[in-house]
């Protein structure tokens, strides 16, 4: 396993993350193809073993019971608190990112996953709703009392996250050293602004959705898994552009076979060539993380790179909204 430093943080971390949004209880509300406490267990067993010690997660992630099941996983298999990066998320939640939610849902965060404190605390989106300056102080504080080490932020427009980094240079509070974005072959909208600001503050990209809801992981578009028929979210985000897509999806094809590779290795990969630090993988299954630790290894050319991208197309805005 190969480690990378997160920003200007003394994080260092494994070059893929276990996503948490894969454990937690099932339901109709969130997600149905989530896996078990005992499954959760196995898989943060298996990634650790592969050497990855990095760990996302939210607060609302099944209602919580992600970081329920992430925290009894790290406790029943003696994982010394030390040796893994914890990193979970607040904003979905009532209030979002006001002080008093902020202080609240940090809470409840810290007693689900039975830890004194959190190593990257992420602000899942912007609040539209909240002043700035209200959820960088309470951030910062959150920081100097120990419960958080560091911040992170995920999904949002580039100049939204150059004026929450202004503020907090300005009030000498704590600055954003991760940003969690939606980026893969399949969505590079960020590439505009928000990717050029995170280089701009030296800030590591750790992207959700790196194979793309499994599209850029299989050839053809849908499998017949229980997350490929009920994800409602992935076929939100990706099934608009299936037709135009598709023939991104067939070019990962043809270079893996090349290779002799996965198609979830040429995807990594090619995150890989762009800079991202550590992309988030969302495995349901024990060869999902045998996989994507093996991506690290394939360097694409240049030839390559632009081959897998000069069929893209602009896309409608997601996440950021």
């Amino acid at each position: 396993m190969e480690y990378v430093k997160l920003g200007s943080s003394d994080l260092e971390v494994s070059r893929i993350a276990v996503g948490g949004m894969s454990f937690g209880k099932p339901s109709a509300e969130f997600h149905e193809w989530t896996l078990s406490a005992e499954e959760t267990k196995e898989m943060i067993a298996f990634a650790y073993d592969l050497g990855v010690n990095f760990i996302d997660t939210a607060n609302q992630y099944s209602g919580g019971t992600s970081e329920e099941y992430i925290g009894r996983a790290i406790k029943e298999l003696g994982i010394p608190r030390d040796r893994v990066v914890i990193a979970s998320k607040v904003y979905f939640n009532e209030g979002k990112l006001s002080r008093k939610a902020i202080l609240r849902e940090i809470e409840g965060s810290l007693q689900r996953l039975g830890t004194e404190y959190l190593d990257l605390y992420q602000i899942h989106r912007f609040d539209y709703d909240t002043p700035m300056e209200e959820t960088l102080q309470t951030l910062h504080e959150l920081v100097e009392s120990g419960k958080v080490r560091y911040l992170g932020a995920s999904a949002m427009y580039g100049y939204q996250f150059h004026n929450l980094q202004i503020i907090a240079e300005q009030n000498g509070w704590t600055k954003f050293v991760t940003m969690q974005n939606h980026y893969n072959l399949l969505y590079r909208e960020d590439e505009r602004e928000l990717i050029p600001v995170c280089r701009q503050y030296g800030v590591s990209l750790i992207p959700y959705s790196p194979l793309a809801g499994g599209h850029l992981s299989h050839r053809g578009w849908s499998t017949d898994s229980i997350r490929s028929r009920t994800d409602r979210m992935s076929a939100a985000k990706y099934d608009r552009t299936k037709d135009q897509d598709i023939g991104i999806v067939e070019r990962v094809a043809e270079t893996a076979e090349k290779h002799g590779v996965s198609m979830a290795q040429v995807s990594l990969a090619w995150l890989y060539a762009k800079g991202v630090s550590a992309p988030i993988v969302g495995a349901t299954k024990k060869n999902h993380f045998e996989d994507a630790a093996k991506a690290f290894a394939l360097k694409l050319s240049e030839e390559e790179v632009r081959y897998l991208e000069e069929l893209y197309l602009p896309h409608k805005v997601q996440g950021a909204r």
